[in-house]
């Protein structure tokens, strides 16, 4: 005989695989990018803190180089979570639930695991990479107390994401938006307390964050823990499964390590960037907190149409995939040109927001209005390669991206920038990298993704 739960479960239609496209993307895709907003407010709360209350110094520390170097190291790690969703949506789509929770406890048991080597690098190599970037030396002691703070805390920081993961890759993106609400308020509630009335400076936002995350971290993992679903994590399941973990691994890894080389990337132009002052620095990283709300809305579409193809890939409904895919590319353009379009226009006192120096005003304005035209090229790299994903295609996107858009990138660097120096130059290197990436991605999508071929 069925338990509850499981006739419950029969009796349910999952609309990722049934409904209206263009309805369940959007009730999909808005949890996820206003938690994503949020995650950006809590992250952005800290730059604007200690930019208004403490120095231009402190704001190149914690928006400069300090996050370049926790976007590469966490970065990694949230690729992995990703390996783990689309092999979780899979088997949620295909109804499998013997798979599904051996996948589910043996990503959670790999977390565990992965958070103390993530936090011992990052603590390790923090004030060595600062060095090496080439990082100004008044920026650094407050840069390496802050990571110091940061890794030590990461285990929550990978809890928080891998079950968030889970929750999105089931259907479930509204309690993980609920979890970044209560908690970007909390941050700004921390900031203000131990920046502008205890007066902690840098310590005082570090403090702030891993308090915070260690509060999301608890409870993601507590609504996983109630679901009344074939997904509900039991502690005493925990263990590995050698199957669950390859298949995690081999589409988590080649998305941890296209991160990598993203974040690499992105490291080699924070050097550049250094060569050029305390107030660019301060522009470029402030740039990174404005410009973040463009990248939200361009990951939310890739995590929903990664999702939905997922789903719909277990399920075997081929047709539905290119649908969705068609459908998530138009409305991520529409909001995309809405989004850098106000960027463009408000990029003065959106600055202003951040900081009253003039002189990091006026870069930050200049690097807006030569950078933000040409995102809109990343939106068919960042939708193709989640469609792809969500089919289980990851090795060769990771090698168009690390390629056309890493390494390229680089290369760019240290052939033409290194000849002809300068803020202008730095920033082309995004807009040639991504026009190559892009085509190349259209180019793979027509040729490999599941029943185009045999519709032809």
């Amino acid at each position: 005989m069925k338990t509850n739960l499981q006739k419950e479960n029969t009796a349910k239609v999952n609309q990722i695989t049934e409904g209206v496209i263009w309805k369940q993307l959007l009730l999909f895709f808005f949890p996820i990018l206003f938690g994503t907003l949020f995650q950006q407010v809590y992250n952005t709360a800290d730059t604007v803190v200690v930019g208004r209350f403490v120095g231009k110094e402190a704001l190149a520390a914690v928006g400069g180089s300090s996050s370049m170097i926790v976007n590469l190291i966490v970065g990694f790690f949230v690729g992995l979570c990703s390996g783990a969703a689309v092999v979780i949506s899979q088997y949620y789509g295909a109804k499998d639930s013997k798979n599904l929770k051996k996948a589910l406890h043996t990503s959670m048991i790999f977390c565990l695991a992965a958070s103390v080597v993530v936090g011992m690098a990052g603590f390790i190599l923090a004030e060595p990479i600062l060095h090496l970037m080439k990082t100004p030396a008044e920026v650094i002691p407050d840069s390496v107390l802050y990571l110091h703070i940061y890794f030590a805390g990461t285990f929550f920081n990978l809890v928080y994401n891998m079950v968030s993961s889970i929750l999105r890759s089931v259907g479930d993106s509204k309690r993980p938006l609920y979890v970044l609400i209560i908690t970007c308020l909390l941050n700004i509630l921390l900031d203000v307390i131990f920046v502008v009335s205890f007066h902690m400076g840098v310590l005082g936002v570090a403090l702030a964050t891993v308090s915070c995350q260690a509060v999301s971290a608890i409870l993601v993992t507590w609504f996983l823990m109630r679901a009344n679903d074939i997904y509900r994590l039991k502690f005493h399941e925990i263990r590995f499964d050698a199957h669950s973990l390859a298949a995690v691994l081999r589409i988590g890894l080649p998305a941890g390590l296209e991160s990598v080389m993203y974040n690499i990337a992105n490291l080699t132009i924070q050097i550049f960037v250094n060569e050029l002052g305390t107030d660019t620095v301060a522009a470029w990283g402030t740039l990174g907190k404005i410009d973040a709300v463009f990248w939200m809305v361009c990951n939310a579409f890739a995590i929903s149409i990664t999702t939905f193809v997922g789903q719909n890939y277990g399920a075997g409904k081929y047709r539905r995939m290119q649908k969705s895919v068609r459908v998530c590319m138009i409305m991520a353009y529409i909001t995309a040109f809405i989004v850098s379009g106000g960027i463009f226009l408000f990029a003065e006192p959106i600055y202003r927001l951040f900081t009253t120096d003039q002189g990091v005003v006026d870069i930050g304005v200049h690097m807006i209005r030569f950078l933000i035209p040409s995102y809109a090229l990343y939106v068919v790299i960042g939708i193709l390669s989640g469609a792809l994903r969500g089919a289980g295609k990851v090795l060769i996107p990771m090698i168009l991206t690390c390629g056309g858009v890493c390494l390229i990138r680089i290369i760019w660097l240290f052939v033409f920038v290194t000849r002809h120096p300068g803020i202008n130059n730095i920033m082309l290197s995004y807009p040639v990298s991504w026009v190559i990436t892009a085509v190349l991605f259209v180019i793979y999508y027509f040729s490999h993704f599941p029943g185009i071929r045999k519709e032809k």
